[in-house]
C-alpha cells in the first residue's frame, strides 16, 4: 500500500523535475538572445505610437512601414557613428604625426591658471611642461598616458560593441512592430494566467512605463547632448564628437553632464576671454541642471504612477542592472507599486461576530 502511495509522489517529482530541467535548457539557448530581445521589445514600444501615426502613409501595410523606420533609423545611427569614427581616428593619426615631427604644439598657459582653486598650481606646472618640452612630458607620464590609450581604446571598442548590439535590437524591434497586435494579445495572455483578470491592465502599465522612461530620460538625455554641442560648436572646442557622446552618457546613466563640461568651462577659460567664457560657463551650468526642471514635465506624463517613482525605478535600475536596467527597473517599481496600492486600497472585510451559545 505504501508503494501505490508514494508512486504519485514519485511521478509528480520526476515530472517537476523534467519541466525545470526543459525550462533551464530554453534558458540556456535563448540567454545569448535576451537582452537584445528585451531591447527590441523596448524599443518597438517606445516608437510605437509614431508607427501608427506612419502606418496610413503606406497604405497600413504592417511590414512595410516597420521596414522603412528600421532602415530610417539603422542610417540616421550608422552615418553619425561612422563620422564620428572617421574623425577621431584622423584626429589621433593626425596627433601622432605632428609628435612624431615635432610640430605638435600646445598652446601656453595663463598665468590666472595659477589662481584656479585646489588644482591652479599643478594644472599649470603640467600644462607649462606640455607647451615648453611635450617629450619631457610623453617620458614623464608615460605609464599614465599608456593607460589611458588603453581605456580609450577599450572604450571605443566597447562603443562599437554597443553599435553592433543596437543595429540587431533594431532590427528586432521591427519584427515586433509588424506582429504589434498579436504580441500584445500573448502578452496579456501571459500576465492573466499569472495575475488574472489585471493581465491587460499590467501590460498597458508596463508600456506606458517604458515610452515614460523613453521620453522623460533618454529624449532629455539627448536634448542636453545637443545643447551641449551647439555650446561645443560655438566655442570651437576640440574633439566635439567625443565630448558630447559623454555628456550623452551621463546623463543617460542620471549624472550630471557638468562632470564633462567643468573641464571644458576651465579651457574655455584659459583659452578665450573673460566675457565669452563666462557666458559660456553659465550656458553650461543650465545644460547640466536642465532636466530638473525638464524631467516633472516628461516623465510620468500620462501615468497614474508618481514621477518619483518612475525616476527611482530608472537609477536604481541603472545602478544594479547596467543601462538596461534604466527601463526594467522603472517597470517592476511601477509594477509593485501598483500591485501594493490595489492591496492596499482593497477593502478589509468585516470580522465575523461571534456566536452566542
Amino acid at each position: 500500500m505504501s508503494e501505490n502511495q508514494n508512486d504519485p509522489i514519485v511521478e509528480a517529482f520526476v515530472k517537476i523535475f523534467l519541466l525545470g530541467l526543459l525550462a533551464y535548457l530554453c534558458f540556456q539557448i535563448v540567454s545569448p538572445f535576451l537582452e537584445l530581445l528585451v531591447w527590441g521589445g523596448i524599443l518597438a514600444t517606445a516608437v510605437y505610437p509614431l508607427y501608427l501615426k506612419i502606418l496610413p502613409r503606406f497604405g497600413n501595410k504592417a511590414g512595410l512601414t516597420a521596414t522603412v523606420m528600421v532602415a530610417v533609423t539603422l542610417l540616421l545611427l550608422i552615418v553619425p557613428v561612422y563620422e564620428m569614427t572617421v574623425s577621431f581616428v584622423e584626429t589621433m593619426q593626425s596627433l601622432n604625426q605632428r609628435f612624431k615631427d615635432g610640430s605638435l604644439q600646445v598652446p601656453a598657459p595663463r598665468e590666472a591658471v595659477k589662481d584656479w582653486p585646489i588644482i591652479g598650481e599643478r594644472l599649470y606646472a603640467f600644462w607649462s611642461l606640455a607647451n615648453t618640452n611635450m617629450e619631457s612630458l610623453v617620458a614623464q607620464y608615460k605609464e599614465e598616458l599608456s593607460s589611458l590609450s588603453q581605456r580609450a581604446v577599450g572604450i571605443m571598442a566597447g562603443l562599437g560593441g554597443a553599435v553592433g548590439s543596437f543595429i540587431i535590437s533594431t532590427i528586432i524591434a521591427g519584427g515586433f512592430l509588424a506582429f504589434a497586435g498579436p504580441c500584445y494579445e500573448y502578452l496579456v495572455k501571459v500576465m492573466e494566467r499569472i495575475v488574472h483578470s489585471r493581465g491587460s491592465q499590467l501590460v498597458d502599465l508596463c508600456t506606458q512605463t517604458v515610452r515614460s522612461v523613453a521620453q522623460g530620460v533618454i529624449g532629455i538625455a539627448l536634448m542636453q547632448a545637443i545643447g551641449a554641442a551647439i555650446g561645443f560648436v560655438v566655442m570651437d572646442i576640440p574633439g566635439t564628437a567625443v565630448w558630447v557622446v559623454l555628456v550623452l552618457i551621463l546623463a543617460v546613466v542620471q549624472l550630471p553632464p557638468m562632470i564633462v563640461m567643468l573641464p571644458i568651462i576651465l579651457y574655455v577659460f584659459s583659452a578665450h576671454e573673460t566675457l565669452p567664457a563666462v557666458l559660456f560657463m553659465i550656458y553650461g551650468f543650465l545644460v547640466s541642471v536642465s532636466d530638473t526642471f525638464l524631467k516633472p514635465l516628461f516623465l510620468g506624463r500620462g501615468m497614474d504612477i508618481p514621477m518619483p517613482i518612475i525616476l527611482f525605478g530608472a537609477i536604481g535600475g541603472v545602478v544594479t542592472m547596467g543601462i538596461l536596467g534604466l527601463f526594467i527597473g522603472a517597470i517592476f517599481l511601477a509594477i509593485g507599486y501598483t500591485i501594493f496600492n490595489a492591496w492596499i486600497e482593497e477593502p478589509v472585510p468585516a470580522p465575523e461576530a461571534p456566536e452566542h451559545e
